[in-house]
């Protein structure tokens, strides 16, 4: 019911009359005591959902009219997302809606740098959030160096020389393994 705190504590202060009748700090302290947001599900402070949640509605049957409770669960894929602030895949559970957000937004970086935190509603979320604009705030103090394009197809020569190097010693070993 912690979702409800919100909601619960405007009720008593409209049977007060109002927030004029409340003595003075008492809305700040009760600011502080009740949560803004609202308690999300356990499994989704474990991935990214976008907003989405599960939903409570009526089970309606066709002949009687007749209803029971019933609840819709968001659609969760647990999925690898590429980070190229990280150089690495990402595992983490999202719903197909913040799949197609991420699509949208051009990427899993993009996406939680674009997110502002009070609408990230999960810990995962608010981890990677952090974690991203902390290397990315790293990237932007780097320098960057260019290369003329003589050194760079010189680079290239010269990583090519070195792949060729590691394929050769590879070929080796399993001569000598295999003999």
């Amino acid at each position: 019911m912690a979702f409800r705190s919100k909601e619960m504590m405007k009720k008593i202060v409209k049977n007060i009359g109002g927030e004029k009748n409340l003595a003075s700090g008492v809305n700040e302290r009760l600011d502080k005591c009740v949560p803004n947001a609202k308690v999300v599900m356990g499994r989704a402070q474990r991935g990214l959902f976008a907003g989405r949640h599960i939903q409570f509605g009526n089970r309606v049957s066709e002949k009687g009219g007749n209803t029971s409770r019933r609840t819709w669960k968001p659609n969760v894929q647990e999925k690898r997302l590429f980070s190229y602030i990280l150089d690495r895949q990402i595992r983490v559970k999202v719903t197909t809606h913040a799949l197609r957000c991420i699509d949208k937004a051009g990427g899993i970086d993009e996406y939680l740098l674009k997110t502002p935190y009070h609408e990230m509603d999960t810990e995962l979320g608010l981890f990677w959030k952090a974690k991203i604009e902390k290397l990315y705030e790293e990237l932007g103090k780097m320098e960057v160096v260019f290369f003329t394009p003589e050194e760079e197809t010189k680079l290239e020569e010269q990583f090519k020389e070195v792949k060729l190097e590691e394929r050769a010693a590879r070929r080796e070993a399993k001569r000598k393994m295999y003999g």
